[in-house]
């Protein structure tokens, strides 16, 4: 592979392992609100995109509207209290450690807001390793390549020189538009023959084989 000068992750799915507690809020949001209650398979497709366009899309809502912004805020009162265990995926902090002493920029491009993403950084200690990060709330939502415009201008980089490593097909999406290469990893909520639809350079099935492709 050519080489990168920046890696920017996206966050659930892909460094962290939350997509069980992200069903676990939607759901409870959807009780809360007395809408019925997804299956984790339906929530998965919206993983990745912001609160104000997902949250709608699964429940065939407007967005903006009335009982679209419950939903959202009872999701946010979960997320905030709910204990399913979110850790790092295996290998993740050494992986970023190990790409960061060899010189390689990494930054991070999620759906999460911008206060969610600050929690996470400093709940994994991962916060200084990071030089950039958008969330959904400073940019248009994924699949849009805006967030990913954003980090390029802040760092000075062509889309040539990073790749967006990414387990959904919004991640994939966001990076085909702007011509940037793209690492998909399959232990998030989208699968091989999906991720492969946007022709990334790779896809990749374990941290160890990521770990490998850059460096």
């Amino acid at each position: 592979m050519q080489r990168i000068r920046l890696a920017i992750f996206d966050w659930d799915g892909t460094l962290m392992d939350s997509v069980g507690r992200i069903v676990a809020c939607v759901q409870g949001a959807a009780r809360d609100c007395g809408e019925e209650v997804p299956e984790p398979q339906s929530i998965h497709q919206i993983i990745g995109l912001s609160l104000e366009v997902g949250i709608p899309r699964l429940f065939n809502l407007t967005k903006g509207s009335e009982r679209a912004q419950a939903l959202i805020a009872r999701y946010r009162h979960h997320y905030l209290h709910d204990d399913t265990p979110s850790p790092l995926f295996v290998g993740a902090r050494e992986l970023l450690h190990d790409w960061q002493a060899q010189g390689i920029g990494l930054a991070v491009a999620t759906g999460k807001s911008r206060r969610g993403l600050d929690r996470v950084l400093d709940e994994t200690a991962l916060r200084p390793l990071f030089t950039a990060s958008r969330g959904a709330d400073e940019a248009n939502s994924k699949p849009d390549p805006l967030m990913l415009e954003q980090i390029l201008a802040e760092l000075g980089c062509e889309p040539a020189q990073a790749v967006m490593i990414g387990d959904s097909i919004h991640d994939m999406a966001m990076a085909e538009a702007l011509q940037m290469p793209r690492i998909g990893v399959t232990w998030g909520v989208h699968d091989r023959e999906r991720l492969l639809r946007h022709a990334p350079l790779a896809v990749v099935d374990t941290m160890n084989e990521l770990r490998q492709l850059l460096g």
